[in-house]
């Protein structure tokens, strides 16, 4: 790799630990009523439909790419999945292994510091390759990610991808007239129809399912943790994503959502 790389990684790298050593001020367990949320899914929160869709993990061999703190992969281990989850951060990663043993799944996840672009994986190992919001950090490269993760899957695990999507021009520039702060590393963007149909020659049966056109006001209402919301707030944001749901179900309306559930199988008889 060249040193524009290196550079990258490294960049990366830093973002992401400030924003490690900014969620190790609250560390906790995680609130058993998210994972019996997560267990018994309502399909109305994206990541809800993403567990729907993948049903029982109870023994499943998940990869969590990008895993961050790993509040993900602690998710899923506690579903009953065993875990690798991987990331440029170091101290992401170390933040992710603290998170894993206070909630007691240590031993269920196996936490990796590498690039994507140069991790070691055993190919065809994951019954799952969970991805969320980190392909549109990777544009740059995402043909050679793409290939990596349907590499490293058993032939027909799941690929489930949870990113950011402009499919709609006009609403994109409405969005940068709203000012709402987003932290962002250099160069992500959404994913637009180009970079989905890079996704879809990887993954034949690419099926998306669209989500946050009013749900971008939840934002606005709705703490960071659903659990903690008081009743009204909760009923309010079920009732915007009922919408939505309906909504985004319609082909011309689709480009409405700003966030899209992408998933499919690996295929098979990839040369390994």
């Amino acid at each position: 790799m060249g040193t524009n790389a290196a550079e990258r990684w490294a960049e990366e790298a830093s973002f992401f630990d400030n924003w490690a050593e900014r969620m190790a001020r609250d560390l906790r367990p995680l609130d058993d009523a998210v994972v019996e949320r997560y267990r018994k899914p309502r399909g109305l929160f994206l990541k809800e439909m993403a567990c729907s869709i993948l049903g029982d993990l109870r023994g499943k061999k998940v990869l969590d790419v990008g895993c961050g703190d790993g509040e993900n992969s602690v998710l899923l281990a506690r579903l009953g999945a065993r875990v690798t989850g991987i990331d440029v951060s170091p101290k992401a990663i170390e933040l992710a292994g603290r998170r894993a043993a206070i909630d007691r799944v240590q031993h269920r996840t196996t936490f990796v510091c590498s690039p994507l672009e140069t991790a070691d994986l055993p190919s065809g190992e994951f019954d799952v390759i969970w991805v969320d919001n980190v392909l549109h950090h990777l544009l740059h490269a995402l043909d050679q990610t793409m290939e990596a993760l349907t590499r490293w899957a058993r032939p027909g695990g799941r690929l489930m991808c949870i990113e950011p999507v402009n499919l709609n021009p006009t609403l994109r520039r409405i969005r940068f007239l709203v000012p709402v702060h987003t932290e962002m590393t250099p160069g992500e963007r959404p994913l637009e129809r180009q970079d989905l149909e890079v996704v879809e020659k990887y993954v034949p049966d690419l099926q998306r399912i669209h989500f946050n056109f009013l749900g971008r006001l939840l934002r606005f209402f709705l703490p960071p943790h659903y659990e903690s919301a008081p009743p009204h707030k909760k009923a309010l944001a079920d009732a915007l994503l009922r919408i939505d749901r309906v909504v985004l179900s319609l082909p011309r309306l689709e480009t409405l959502g700003g966030m899209c559930l992408l998933y499919g199988q690996a295929p098979y008889g990839i040369d390994r």
